[in-house]
């Protein structure tokens, strides 16, 4: 057996990092945003590629930081620029069905003008509908699964506290 090489022969070293990188798990990121506008409505959009509605937002690209993710998916699929202004919910989501697990992030995008909101539409194939709805209608309209991460990402913009989930379950 071989001995483990040393950052003094960074040639080596680097080629241990990798091989050990190689072997570690890798994750899928989805990062999504709540985005209002001056009336308190929430912006949801209807996917043309899986049922129920959804929060703005997509899965990040390799090597891709969460909040990027976030700004392109709102920029490229509604033309809207955004800066998220903090955390509100991470979440850890098991494998289901044909996917393994994912860390799904939930951005405060902040408030939209009144005239930004009238003006949504749909950029990509991949919605059908943007609406801006109240609180309790996006809470409607999502998928099961996403509702238990809403509530606790509309209960960290009430309190500024984010909040970790597992498999939606608050956690601390």
């Amino acid at each position: 057996m071989g001995t483990t090489p040393t950052p003094d022969d960074p040639e080596a070293w680097n080629a241990y990092l990798a091989e050990g990188n190689a072997r570690q798990a890798r994750k899928r990121v989805a990062a999504d945003v709540i985005v209002r506008d001056p009336a308190g409505r929430v912006l949801a959009v209807n996917p043309d590629y899986k049922p129920g509605w959804d929060l703005p937002g997509g899965m990040a690209e390799a090597n891709e930081a969460p909040e990027a993710a976030a700004r392109r998916e709102l920029r490229e699929e509604l033309g809207l620029e955004i800066h998220p202004r903090g955390l509100l919910v991470v979440d850890w989501v098991p494998p289901h069905g044909p996917w393994d697990d994912q860390i799904a992030f939930i951005f405060d995008g902040g408030e939209i003008t009144t005239d930004q909101a009238n003006a949504l539409r749909p950029h990509d194939a991949e919605l059908t509908e943007a609406a801006m709805l109240a609180p309790a209608d996006v809470r409607r309209l999502l998928r099961t699964r996403l509702v238990p991460r809403y509530d606790a990402a509309m209960a960290a913009l009430k309190d500024g506290q984010p909040r970790y989930l597992n498999d939606g379950h608050l956690i601390g």
